[in-house]
C-alpha cells in the first residue's frame, strides 16, 4: 500500500525508520511545493536519493572536493548535452577526469547529503509508492544502511537548531573580525581552516562552501564556531545580480527535472505547471509537449492530448511512442478507424511488435469489425513465445471478439481460461458477464459483476451492469445505488446511466434531480432524443 501524509504530523526520519524495519522497496517522494526530493529503497536500504535544484549535485561536489576542475565539469556537461541519455559521472570517467571508485564514493556522498537535507524539512507532504525503481538510466546504485543515515541525520538536525542561531541563512555574508591563528591554545577544525582565508565580506555561506570544497552543513558548522567565538561577524546578505541573457537551457532543464519528479509522484497538477513553464520558454520543446499529452490522457482529456501532439516537433509526433499514444487518444475519443490509421504508421517503424498487434485487434473490435478482430487476436496469441501467458487485456477483448463473430463456445472458453489465470480481473469478469447476460443467464452474469465490484479497483461498468439488472427487475433502490457508484468512479461513463437515474428520480417525484440527471445525459450525448423528449415533457407538465 502507498503511504502518505504531512511532515507536520510525522517526521521523515520516522517514515524512513518504518520503511527500513519493514524492508520496503519503493520510492519516497517529499515536497513542500517549492522544492522536491525523493529517496529510493530496496529491501529497506537506501539505494538512491536526490533533491532537485540543490547545489550538492554530483558535478558541484566533485569540483568542491577538488576531484575535477570547473573547466573539466563544463566540458563534460557540454558533451552530455550533445549525447542525451548519458550520465555526467560516466562521461567524466571516460574522459579520465576521475576513476570509477572516486565516482562511486562521491555519488554516495551526494545521496547521503540529499537525505540529510530532507531530514531537516519540517513542513510539506510525503508519499511512498511501493515497488518503484529509479527510472533514470545509468545511475549508480548504492546500498546504504538507513540506520547510519538516521543517526547522522538526527545529529545534524539537532546541530542545525544551534547553528541557525548564528547562521540562519546560506545567503548571509560574514567578515573577519580578528585572526584566530593569533590565539594561543586554539585549535581550528579542518573545515574552519578551509573557509577562513575565504571570508572576505563578499562571499555568502553558499560561496564559502563551494569555494572551500565543503558541503553546506560543514561550512555552516565551521562558520558557527568562528562566529560564536567572535572571530567573524555578519555583515549582510548577498544579493543575486540579474544575469543578462540568462541560461535558458539550464532553466528549461530545471523545469523538466521538477516536472518529471512531480509526474512520477502522481502530482499531475504540479507536473503540468512545470511542463507549461517549459513551453513558455520554448514552445517547441518536445519532451514537455509529449508529457503534457500523456497528462491530458490521464486526466481524461484526449482531445487536449491530440492538440499537444499536433504542436510537438516531428521527431516526437511521428516517433513510434508518439504514434502509439496518439492512437490511444483517438481510441478514447471513440475514433477507432482514425486510431487504426495511426497504428499502421507505427507498424512501419516497428514490424513484428506484438503489443501493437494486440492494440490493433482491440481497435478492430471497437470499429465493429469483429471477425477481423478475432483473426488478429488469434495471430497475437500464436505469436507469443511458447509458454508465455497472454495479458488480461487479451482475454477481456478476445472473448468479446469471439462472441461478436458468432463463436459463443470460444468466447466462453476464453473467458474461463482468462479467469483461471486472473481470477480477480475486473475487465474479464465484466465482459464475460455481459456475454452470459445476453444469453439470458442473468444469475451467472450478476455473480460475475458482484465479483468484479468486490475486487479493488471496482470497474464502474460492473456497477452500471448491476444497476441495469436491478432496474429491469424493478429494484429501484438497488439500481440507484449501483448507478450512483458507477458515476462516482467515472462521471462520463455514459448518457444511459444519467437517463435512468433521471427516470428513477422522476418516479420518486423529485423533478429537479430528474432534470439535472437528464441534462447531464444530454451533455454527454446531445443526440439522445429520449432524454430530450423527457426534458420537454417535464417542462410542459405542471409541478407537484
Amino acid at each position: 500500500m502507498a503511504i502518505e501524509g504531512q511532515l507536520e504530523d510525522v517526521s521523515l526520519a520516522d517514515i524512513c525508520q518504518l520503511l527500513a524495519m519493514g524492508r520496503k522497496t519503493g520510492c519516497l517522494t517529499v515536497t513542500d511545493r517549492s522544492a522536491f526530493g525523493y529517496v529510493y529503497f530496496e529491501d529497506g536500504r537506501v539505494i538512491y536519493a536526490n533533491v532537485l535544484n540543490r547545489p550538492d549535485r554530483l558535478g558541484e561536489l566533485l569540483v568542491r572536493s577538488g576531484m575535477i576542475t570547473r573547466e573539466e565539469l563544463s566540458q563534460a556537461m557540454e558533451q552530455q548535452a550533445r549525447e542525451p541519455g548519458r550520465r555526467l559521472g560516466g562521461i567524466l570517467v571516460d574522459r579520465g577526469s576521475l576513476t570509477e571508485e572516486e565516482l562511486h564514493r562521491n555519488i554516495r556522498i551526494q545521496i547521503e547529503e540529499a537525505v540529510y537535507h530532507l531530514f531537516a524539512w519540517e513542513r510539506g507532504t510525503f508519499h511512498f509508492a511501493p515497488d518503484e525503481t529509479p527510472e533514470e538510466e545509468g545511475i549508480a546504485i548504492v546500498s546504504i544502511n538507513p540506520e547510519s543515515l538516521l543517526l547522522e541525520g538526527a545529529r545534524r538536525v539537532d546541530e542545525w537548531s544551534l547553528i541557525e542561531k548564528k547562521v540562519p541563512s546560506m545567503d548571509l555574508v560574514f567578515s573577519l573580525e580578528r585572526d584566530p591563528h593569533g590565539e594561543e591554545g586554539l585549535d581550528l577544525t579542518p573545515e574552519q581552516e578551509k573557509i577562513l582565508p575565504l571570508i572576505d565580506g563578499e562571499r555568502s555561506v553558499t560561496d564559502l562552501a563551494s569555494d572551500g570544497g565543503l558541503v553546506d552543513f560543514d561550512a555552516a558548522k565551521a562558520l558557527f564556531g568562528l562566529a560564536q567565538a567572535g572571530f567573524v561577524q555578519r555583515t549582510g546578505k548577498k544579493k543575486q545580480a540579474p544575469v543578462a541573457g540568462a541560461d535558458t537551457a539550464g532553466t528549461v532543464t530545471q523545469h523538466l527535472h521538477l516536472a518529471s519528479a512531480y509526474d512520477r509522484a502522481g502530482m499531475l497538477e504540479d507536473a503540468r505547471r512545470e511542463f507549461e513553464a517549459v513551453l513558455e520558454i520554448d514552445p517547441h520543446e518536445g519532451r514537455a509537449r509529449s508529457r503534457l499529452a500523456l497528462i491530458a490522457i490521464k486526466e481524461g482529456q484526449p482531445d487536449e492530448a491530440l492538440e499537444h501532439f499536433e504542436e510537438a516537433p516531428e521527431s516526437v509526433r511521428d516517433s513510434y511512442q508518439g504514434l502509439r499514444n496518439r492512437a490511444y487518444a483517438l481510441e478514447l475519443l471513440d475514433r477507432p478507424d482514425d486510431a487504426l490509421s495511426v497504428l499502421d504508421r507505427a507498424a512501419e517503424l516497428r514490424t513484428g511488435d506484438l503489443d501493437l498487434l494486440l492494440a490493433r485487434a482491440i481497435l478492430l473490435l471497437k470499429a465493429r469489425r469483429a471477425r477481423r478482430a478475432h483473426d488478429v487476436f488469434r495471430r497475437y496469441r500464436a505469436g507469443l513465445p511458447k509458454g508465455e501467458r497472454p495479458p488480461p487485456l487479451y482475454y477481456a477483448f478476445a472473448l468479446l471478439a469471439a462472441e461478436s463473430g458468432g463463436d459463443h463456445s470460444e468466447a466462453l472458453r476464453l473467458g474461463r481460461e482468462g479467469l483461471g489465470f486472473y481470477p480477480g480481473e475486473g475487465a474479464i469478469l465484466v465482459n464475460l458477464g455481459v456475454i452470459l447476460e445476453a444469453q439470458g443467464e442473468n444469475s451467472a452474469a450478476e455473480a460475475l459483476f458482484l465479483r468484479a465490484v468486490s475486487e479493488p479497483p471496482a470497474p464502474p461498468q460492473a456497477h452500471k451492469n448491476l444497476g441495469d439488472l436491478a432496474y429491469r427487475r424493478g429494484d429501484q433502490a438497488g439500481a440507484r445505488a449501483h448507478y450512483e457508484r458507477a458515476i462516482r468512479i467515472d462521471p462520463r461513463l455514459g448518457d444511459d446511466v444519467y437517463l435512468k437515474l433521471g427516470n428513477l428520480a422522476y418516479k420518486d417525484g423529485d423533478r429537479d434531480f430528474a432534470r439535472q440527471f437528464w441534462k447531464q445525459a444530454l451533455e454527454l450525448n446531445p443526440k439522445n432524443e429520449v432524454v430530450r423528449t423527457n426534458l420537454e415533457l417535464a417542462a410542459a407538465s405542471p409541478g407537484p
